[in-house]
This record gives structure tokens, C-alpha cells and sequence, in this order.
């Protein structure tokens, strides 16, 4: 007997074949028949009206954290997601020494705009090697993972404080190698890198100090195990695209790896960039590298707490002092003369980038008023500079105020639909579970059908899924996953096309601590199943962990 059927089923199969009408029958972990079902089931779905499709894939989170207080990654899966890669951007909690522990959480923290305290309250750090690590991880995971390796932590724990001074010598390249492939053969998915993020101190992360050599003797350990490079480049500098992609496309063609840009967006001070960058992607492919590029659905929005930390702000080192002082101190500098006059010239030289920043929501009535209005206009009508204006608003308000950043980047839905569509490119650079007091980097999946298929209609229904399912299981090396087929395993999504949607984003305190987070909760999703096990139904989990590492 089948373990579940589903039945009365618009069946979309990952290959970008058109809907058909049939069934679908899972037994165990795997899906047995696809089309027509003989016989009965354990568990029966009625999907009469709904799209049964293989399970999304999200391949650019930051669930390393979380996954140590929740195993579910939520709110991922209730998208439809049920593999996940994390470890993007060269962090990651493994491999990590005892006496770099500290070191770890500030990298991580200062790349995901994570608080020291909630990463110290959370991640136990029961573990020095990766192997060790992954362990840690099989022990329960609700959707599956894919644990990309830091290339910045693999030299902290090989170089320790020289990690972000100097090239490696050879016999540190070569122990790296040795650690990349033991991480690997442990079951870890590639390596990651990133060039577009700084520490807690203003300084490139270790990862910057590589050279040519290191980079080609690691991608090389990665080729041979069939693994995958992320690459998190300073698209956002103009002189930058092109060398970069040069850089990596010639790495990806020496070694043999496949490598993965993160991202390219559409940026409205730099015209036509992203069509250039791609261009470049593409010349790199026909001369046969395996080179990709991400891009992500949404436009970039934020939100901005000034009792939190800002992605942007943050750049600038009295900000991140600040951001990194307790609650009550913070408010203390918000109102020192000297540090105020140290934020403003250092945050108004931003004023261009968050011209259209907003007073998004206050919660005391002296600061009521100025809600729903723009930043840039109280302060001119108040005769103060940007960043004073905002510091005036959030201390009258507690420093509870939320600024939001609306349409900062990739809001141009044309150029962003050929992005989506194109060969050379991949779906990601979502950030779920990074970023969690300024946005909701879950929703991407539904965002996708919901935006460009069913408002828009750049893509069909049926090249919308191939591109969030088998088109990213072939790329990144889960072959066995992607597709409705006989033999794949078992990771399905049930869904209603027309009202599948990301839903609005919401503040939640469900963080260990009392803290909090930006979420998203779709509709229209009705069933996510990882592995032939129900994982989440009508938006609630089920207490099962199916998910294994990939």
C-alpha cells in the first residue's frame, strides 16, 4: 500500500513539461508513480484545484543560527521550500576552535546583521570540526539542508589572526585543502566566499586576503567531490563587475568547479549594469565554465530600528559601535553632542541611497505624527539634516520607531523578469534567515508566482517551478531531487495558483531571549511534504523531522 496519494491533482513535474491532470503516489521517501495511481493509501490528499509540484529550493539562506533553536528553518518551508543551502557568503559555525568562538560570532553577526548575544544565547558550539557540525545538524532538521562551508572560517581555524592579514603559505593552503576536503567528504555541499561584507571592526573578512593560488588549490578540493562555490562579489562598486566575473569565470574554467555568483541586481545608479554583468557570465559559460549567477524575486526592502542594527547604517564605524552598545547606552549616545555629530556626517553621506526612507511606524504619541511620512521632508521642514531627524523621531519614541526602505534596489520588474528567466542565472540571493530585524528574506518561492506569473505573466506557471526546482537540483548537484518523478524522493508542495502568495511581512518575538523578527506567512500553500512525510499543513508543522542533510 502507498503511504500517501494525492489525487484530482494539477501535476506541474519540474521539467518545464505543461500542467496535466493526474496522480501522484508516494511510498515511504520516495515518489512511486506519477499520472495514473492503482490501489489505496495510508493518507489520501484531495488536491482537486490546487498544482502538485516537486519542492522548492531556496539555495542562498543563513538558517546556520537559527537551526540551533529551531529545526524547522521556519518560515521557510510553509513556502514550499523543502531543501535549503545555508553557509553562504564565506560563514558558517564550522570549523571553528575553542578560543575563536568569540571571533565566529562577530564575523557571523557582523555579515548577517545578527546581535552578538542572540548568536552567544543560541548556537552551543558542541562542535570544533565540520564533521562534527554535520553530525550536530542530522540529529533533527524538518526540510532538508545543504551546508556550504566559509571560506573565511576555514582560514581563521587554519591561521587564526593572520587569517585577515595576509596571503596563506603554502602548508596553510595545504591544510585548508585538507579541511575543505574532510568537510566535504563529511557530507558538507561546497565552499563559500564573499567580497561585498566587513567585520564588526570595518575590516575585509578573512576571505579577502587570499590570492590566486588559494583560491584555485581549494576550488580544485571542491571539483573533485562534485561540490558547489557560492561567491558573494562587490557587484555594487562600478569598477568591480567585470574583473570579478573575469577573476571567477577563469577559476571556474582552470578548476573545474562550479561556481555561483551572489547576486545581481538591478541597482538604479548603475543603468544597465546588470545586463553587462550577465553578459560577461554568459561569454565565461561558452568558453565552458561552469559559472552561474544568482538573482533574487523581491525589491529591496528594509526596515530600520535604531534598537536593532541597520544592513546600511552599519557600514559606518560610529553606527556599528553604536549598534553594538546596550539598549540604554545607545540611547545615551543618540544624544551625546560629539557622537550625534559623528552620525550625522557619517549617515547623511547615505542621505541619496534612503531618499525615500519613511517613518513606517511609531509607538509612543509624541511621535505618532510623524507617521507614514518621508524622512528627507520632516527634515527640511524642520530644518535638520537626515540622520538628525531620525535620531530626534526614534528617541522620542523609545528607539522603537520602524523607518522603512522601500524599493532600495532591484524594483525594476522587467529587467528583474529576464533576470529570473535566464539560463545563466539561478534563483537565491533571498537572505531568509539573515537580516531578521529588517526584513523577511522567506517568500521568495511564492513571490515568484505570485509577481511574475500571475500579475505579470513573464513566466508560466510551469517555467516559474522548473526554475525553483529542477533547474537548481541539476546546477547544484541534487539530482535525485527537483522533478515529480518514479525513484525521486519524496519532497512536494501542494498549492493553489491563484492565490499563492508570499503574505505580508509581520514582526514576531519568537527568538530565544525575548527578541524578535521580521516573517512572512503565505496563503494559498496548502501542503509541503519533505522526504514522504507531511511537514506542514495549512500552515502548521506536524511534529516530525524528515529533512536530511544533501
Amino acid at each position: 500500500m502507498l503511504t500517501i496519494a494525492i489525487r484530482n491533482a494539477i501535476i506541474i513535474d519540474g521539467t518545464g513539461a505543461p500542467p496535466r491532470p493526474g496522480e501522484v503516489g508516494i511510498s515511504g521517501d520516495r515518489i512511486v508513480s506519477v499520472g495514473r495511481i492503482e490501489g489505496s493509501a495510508e493518507r489520501e490528499i484531495d488536491a482537486r484545484g490546487q498544482v502538485v509540484a516537486p519542492g522548492f529550493i531556496d539555495i542562498h539562506t543563513h538558517y546556520d543560527p537559527q537551526l540551533c533553536w529551531d529545526r524547522n528553518a521556519t518560515p521557510t518551508p510553509e513556502h514550499g521550500v523543502t531543501s535549503l543551502v545555508m553557509g553562504n557568503c564565506s560563514i558558517s559555525l564550522a570549523p571553528v576552535r575553542g578560543g575563536d568562538r568569540t571571533r565566529a560570532i562577530h564575523l557571523f553577526g557582523s555579515v548577517e546583521d545578527m546581535e552578538g548575544r542572540l548568536l552567544e544565547a543560541t548556537v552551543p558550539f558542541s562542535w570544533e570540526t565540520v564533521p562534527d557540525y554535520l553530525a550536530y545538524l542530522r540529529a533533527g532538521l524538518g526540510p532538508n539542508v545543504a551546508s556550504l562551508i566559509g571560506h573565511s572560517m576555514i582560514r581563521l581555524y587554519v591561521m587564526g589572526a593572520d587569517s585577515q592579514a595576509r596571503a596563506g603559505t603554502d602548508a596553510e593552503v595545504a591544510e585548508m585543502a585538507e579541511v575543505l576536503r574532510e568537510a566535504l567528504a563529511a557530507g558538507a555541499r561546497g565552499l563559500s566566499f564573499t567580497f561585498n561584507h566587513f567585520d564588526e571592526r570595518g575590516h575585509p573578512l578573512p576571505c579577502h586576503y587570499a590570492d590566486h593560488g588559494e583560491k584555485a588549490a581549494l576550488l580544485r578540493v571542491v571539483a573533485a567531490a562534485g561540490g558547489v562555490v557560492e561567491v558573494a562579489p562587490n557587484f555594487f562598486k562600478r569598477d568591480m563587475g567585470l574583473p570579478t566575473v573575469d577573476e571567477w569565470g577563469a577559476l571556474a574554467l582552470e578548476t573545474g568547479a562550479t561556481v555561483s555568483l551572489s547576486p545581481i541586481l538591478v541597482m538604479p545608479n548603475m543603468p544597465g549594469a546588470w545586463r553587462t554583468i550577465l553578459d560577461r557570465v554568459v561569454h565565461w559559460r561558452d568558453l565552458g565554465a561552469k559559472i552561474f549567477a544568482q538573482t533574487q524575486v523581491r525589491p529591496l526592502d528594509m526596515t530600520i530600528q535604531l534598537t536593532h542594527g541597520s544592513a546600511i547604517l552599519s557600514k559606518a564605524p560610529t553606527w556599528r559601535d553604536s549598534f553594538e552598545a546596550p539598549l540604554e547606552e545607545r540611547k545615551v549616545r543618540y544624544a551625546d553632542p560629539a557622537t550625534r555629530a559623528a552620525l550625522i556626517a557619517e549617515g547623511d553621506r547615505l542621505k541619496n541611497a534612503m531618499s525615500t526612507l519613511t517613518v513606517k511606524r511609531t509607538r509612543s504619541e509624541a511621535a505618532q505624527p510623524y507617521e507614514g511620512r518621508v524622512l528627507a521632508e520632516i527634515a527640511q521642514a524642520e530644518g535638520k539634516s537626515f540622520v538628525e531627524a531620525m535620531l530626534d523621531i526614534a528617541l522620542l519614541d523609545d528607539l522603537e520607531t520602524e523607518f522603512g526602505l522601500s524599493g532600495y534596489l532591484h524594483d525594476e520588474a522587467q529587467s528583474v523578469a529576464e533576470l529570473l528567466d535566464h539560463p545563466a542565472m539561478q534563483v537565491g540571493s533571498g537572505d531568509a534567515g539573515a537580516h531578521i530585524t529588517q526584513f523577511s528574506g522567506a517568500g521568495d518561492t511564492c513571490y515568484l508566482i505570485e509577481k511574475f506569473v500571475r500579475e505579470r505573466g513573464d513566466l508560466t506557471l510551469e517555467r516559474a517551478v522548473q526554475r525553483l526546482t529542477s533547474d537548481l537540483a541539476s546546477q547544484w548537484g541534487l539530482t535525485d531531487r527537483g522533478m515529480l518523478a518514479p525513484g525521486k524522493f519524496a519532497d512536494v508542495v501542494v498549492f493553489d495558483p491563484e492565490t499563492i502568495a508570499r503574505g505580508e511581512e509581520v514582526w514576531v518575538e519568537d527568538v530565544p531571549g525575548g527578541q524578535g523578527r521580521y516573517v512572512r506567512k503565505p496563503t494559498g500553500v496548502s501542503k509541503v511534504i519533505v522526504n514522504g512525510q507531511v511537514l506542514v499543513e495549512d500552515g502548521v508543522y506536524a511534529p516530525v523531522q524528515p529533512g536530511r542533510l544533501l
